[in-house]
């Protein structure tokens, strides 16, 4: 129980230390992974006749591993959840200090929560913790085999690397820890029975992480710049701004980024005295579901100007949903100059 609450609450401690973040994946995801399992050397006991137990200490070579995962990222939000399937094999070394040539292997079935920490503009942080069951199969290398189901529960941490807008590499860290084991080799004149403590495995992955979901291209995003003065006089700044957003995204990409920074600055050398961010989007969907989305990514461009520096009381946010087409299209039309915001500099 104090490994257990060591590790949930490193991981909860950690996740509150570090600043906010959100996921490179919005959406399904799969994963796969493969790498180097260790088994701490286990303080068992043997018996042919309980409760007359004797020490029979096992000890583990080093292994491999094989995990599969399936998991969904919640957008802007930095928290993924996913399912995790785990294959585990570790040879025995020696029972009761006596060589053998025995095996543990595991099979594991984890549900894992996990918090992304973006760390570079490619390189994210992720810590988590997941809980689950284990049906492990012991081969003491002797006469006895047998197999048994235990309760599990782990810490994870790891560092991913964006190879492509949809491919991450994985390097991941698992400590897992098990309920205690009992295997029985029941024979013709006689029943072992083997008793292990918790178990603890370190397990060490590379792997590729790849989203499901794939994001459209964005429309090239540039401010729209209002009629031309007279020749006479000076040119203004840009008063508008437009910002596109991917297929039921709230989420701004990079060239979207540039534009709200071009809003801020446009905003501070003019002295702007509101800022009025107004959400849009396509025909795709319910009004009601459009509605929803439209504020939101209002709200998102809002947020981007406040970290630029603009006074947050300057600024207002609202959305139209599907009422104000900026491309006149019939329902149920994905048109991407219609998924946007417009920022008004007044």
């Amino acid at each position: 129980m104090r490994v257990r609450s060591f590790v949930l609450g490193g991981t909860v401690a950690l996740a509150c230390a570090l600043p906010a973040s959100a996921s490179n994946f919005n959406g399904w995801y799969i994963g796969l992974e493969g790498g180097g399992n260790w088994n701490s050397d286990n303080d068992a006991s043997f018996a042919t006749v309980p409760p007359l137990f004797a020490p029979a200490d096992v000890e583990f070579d080093t292994g491999w591993a094989a995990l599969a995962t399936m998991g969904y990222a919640f957008e802007n939000t930095g928290w993924r959840v996913e399912g995790e399937f785990g294959y585990r094999h570790n040879n025995v070394d020696a029972v009761g200090g006596l060589p053998t040539d025995g095996e543990l292997t595991s099979m594991t079935l984890m549900a894992n929560v996990l918090y992304d920490f973006k760390l570079m503009d490619r390189l994210t942080l992720s810590v988590g913790a997941g809980a689950g069951a284990e049906h492990s199969t012991f081969d003491d290398g002797v006469i006895d085999q047998d197999e048994d189901y235990n309760f599990a529960y782990q810490g994870i941490a790891g560092l991913s690397y964006a190879m492509s807008p949809r491919m991450d590499l994985t390097l991941n860290y698992r400590y897992l820890r098990t309920d205690e084991s009992s295997y029985h080799g029941a024979h013709l004149a006689h029943t072992d029975y083997y008793a292990l403590d918790e178990g603890e495995k370190q397990t060490l992955t590379i792997g590729l992480r790849y989203d499901l979901y794939r994001d459209e291209a964005p429309m090239a995003q540039a401010p729209v710049a209002p009629p031309p003065p007279p020749m006479e006089a000076a040119p203004a700044a840009p008063r508008q701004f437009l910002v596109f957003f991917g297929f039921d995204k709230s989420n701004l990409t990079t060239e979207a980024e540039k534009v709200v920074s071009e809003a801020a600055v446009a905003a501070k050398q003019d002295g702007a005295a509101t800022v009025v961010v107004v959400g849009h989007a396509d025909t795709s969907g319910s009004p009601e579901y459009n509605q929803r989305l439209s504020e939101r990514r209002a709200n998102v461009v809002r947020g981007a100007l406040v970290k630029q520096g603009i006074d947050g009381g300057k600024i207002t946010a609202g959305g139209r949903g599907e009422t104000e087409l900026l491309v006149q299209t019939g329902d149920g039309v994905k048109e991407p100059q219609n998924r946007r915001a417009t920022i008004d500099l007044n």
